[in-house]
């Protein structure tokens, strides 16, 4: 049922107009039809204000805010990704929320504390050496790990 059907249900019963033979019902029709256009933009904007159903440009106005750049990911993954990125921080900088975070950012690395304040160990597990893609993961540690601890990383030298 559309807007114009709804308003004449709505006038009916004040049995005051004719719909037959008038235009009536086509001003209804035409006022319905208005209506039924900015019901979709709505529908829209409520899909794309919401983290969990976002597609597109919800997504990137969170991107935005964050201050991050859109990687080739899918909309799934990047509603994980950000999801994580919003749960770091209110006063709570665990290891165990440390983790989540880069967990929730696709990121294979383990923080753990240091004998020494303020640093913090990240290993990737399951990795020999360096990994490959070293450099873009450091980036992204570091982006995600609050700024007032020092990083030191730890490679594997056997499996």
């Amino acid at each position: 049922m559309n807007h114009g059907q709804n308003l004449r249900d709505l006038l009916e019963p004040l049995g005051v107009y004719r719909w037959e033979g008038s235009f009536q019902w086509g001003e209804l029709q035409s006022e319905g039809a208005a209506l039924d256009g900015v019901a979709d933009a709505l529908a829209s904007l409520q899909q794309e204000m919401n983290l969990t159903t976002a597609q597109g440009e919800g997504l990137d106005r969170v991107l935005e805010l964050l201050g991050r750049e859109r990687d080739q990911e899918d909309p799934e993954t990047l509603r994980e990704t950000l999801a994580a990125l919003l749960r770091i921080g209110n006063g709570a900088f665990t290891l165990a929320a440390m983790n989540d975070a880069l967990r929730g950012c696709g990121i294979p690395a383990v923080v753990e504390e240091t004998e020494t304040k303020q640093v913090v160990a990240v290993s990737f597990p399951g990795v020999v050496g360096v990994p490959e893609d070293f450099a873009r993961r450091k980036e992204r540690v570091e982006a995600i790990l609050p700024c007032h601890l020092q990083v030191e990383y730890r490679f594997a030298e056997t499996a």
